[in-house]
């Protein structure tokens, strides 16, 4: 007879494997869910461009002539 019995902790090597991945993946998730929790501010997206940068860079780009950058500049200061 085998010290733990027929059903006991004889798990074998898979059963270790396997329980040692097991809590590397709770382990990792915790820690990126207390990262997101903590730190949601930080994010890999740029910042956004506002309307008065797209408008300056599209005169600059020649896209638009000088009256029309004029008038849409006043139109978006309000």
């Amino acid at each position: 007879m085998h010290m733990f019995g027929e059903y006991g902790l004889g798990m074998g090597l898979l059963g270790v494997v396997l329980m040692i991945l097991f809590w590397v993946v709770i382990i990792t998730g915790a820690f990126y869910l207390i990262k997101l929790l903590t730190n949601p501010g930080n994010t890999s997206s740029p910042p956004r461009e506002t309307p008065e940068e797209i408008l300056k860079k599209r005169y600059a780009r020649g896209e638009i002539g000088r009256e029309e950058y004029e008038s849409m500049k006043k139109e978006l200061q309000g």
